[in-house]
């Protein structure tokens, strides 16, 4: 029973995202906080599905702009409820990742989430935001030390800036000392693997545990 009350949570926070109804997605939060389920669980298995979905629609033209921004202000109100209940993880991992849209783009849904999820895990975020210069990404690897560098398009028209990101470490010989990850709609690994990239993950879930893998934290 307690599964079949956490699906439906997770559907109805899922559909609340796609029906842009924000104070349906605060009640099912609250009512997730209520039931005791992991707020991890659902913002992955709720608010992020529900996103995806929009993102999906979008794609396929059926959603614009306007229903792509109220989906997210949806999934932002569901966040605000969730957030604080977050449980860090016990085990501290001291790898800083710097994180941000590439120069261009300002669609920073999906960095967001990454970031949220990733700061959970334990890990140290610097986020850098939005339609920012590849040059800013490898000065503040520099600066802070971090190991890695994620970068997130959902534009092809800027995908080059995460290819020269890359090609900057190279050239002040930084290469060694960061790895870089992507994600966004229109890369893939197969780009990654081109541009030089260490890895490519196509969800929030999935650069979560590539990090962990790149910096040898716990695969789970």
């Amino acid at each position: 029973m307690e599964l079949n009350a956490n699906a439906e949570i997770f559907q109805g926070l899922s559909n609340a995202v796609v029906d842009m109804d924000e104070e349906r997605t605060v009640s099912l939060a609250e009512m997730s906080i209520e039931l005791g389920i992991d707020a991890y669980l659902t913002i992955n298995n709720g608010l992020v599905t529900g996103m995806m979905r929009a993102g999906d629609l979008f794609e396929q033209e059926e959603y614009f702009i306007p229903e792509l921004l109220l989906c997210s202000d949806a999934m932002y109100a569901g966040l605000s409820v969730l957030q604080p209940h977050l449980k860090k993880e016990t085990e501290k991992l001291k790898s800083r990742v710097v994180i941000g849209v590439i120069e261009g783009d300002t669609h920073d849904i999906g960095k967001n989430l990454v970031k949220i999820m990733l700061e959970t895990s334990g890990f140290e975020v610097i986020d850098l935001g939005r339609d920012i210069p590849p040059r800013s990404f490898a000065d503040e690897a520099d600066r802070s030390g971090a190991r890695i560098i994620a970068l997130s398009t959902l534009m092809t028209t800027t995908m080059d800036g995460m290819n020269e990101v890359v090609r900057i470490l190279e050239r002040n010989n930084r290469r060694n000392r960061h790895q870089v990850i992507i994600g966004g709609g229109p890369v893939s690994s197969a780009f990654a693997k081109r541009i030089g990239a260490d890895g490519y993950a196509p969800n929030a879930s999935d650069a979560v545990r590539l990090v962990k893998q790149l910096t040898g934290g716990v695969e789970r």
